[in-house]
């Protein structure tokens, strides 16, 4: 196992921007970001392939949002755009040991400790 670090969270206006980033402690292959909202299931937001090459969205955040990986850093990004009130949720990153993401959140063997995303309308 890696261990996972998010960061980015914060308040934003609906419409805003933010960025989270998720640093790990060594190689990974396939990374995700996850979000739970209260009294909700996890739910797969975006996912990457390990070379970068392959990238899954969430239908409802199609457009919206952007994963991207620098791995000489270990990093995972998500670039969130027009940010909607129902964004609100603690985003979890997530590494799992296959070549490509699926949504399948037991599938992941590594998580970090989740950030906040508040999003007022």
């Amino acid at each position: 196992q890696v261990q996972l670090v998010e960061s980015g969270g914060g308040l934003v206006q609906a419409g805003g921007s933010l960025r989270l980033s998720c640093a790990a402690s060594g190689r990974t292959l396939s990374r995700s970001w996850f979000r739970q909202a209260p009294g909700k299931e996890r739910e797969f937001v975006a996912g990457i392939s390990w070379n970068g090459g392959t990238t899954s969205y969430a239908d409802s955040v199609k457009g919206r949002f952007t994963i991207s990986r620098n791995n000489a850093k270990n990093v995972v990004y998500l670039q969130m755009n027009s940010l909607k009130a129902e964004d609100t949720a603690v985003y979890y990153c997530a590494a799992a040991r296959l070549l490509t993401p699926t949504v399948v959140a037991g599938s992941y063997d590594s998580w970090g400790q989740g950030t906040q995303v508040t999003v007022s309308s």
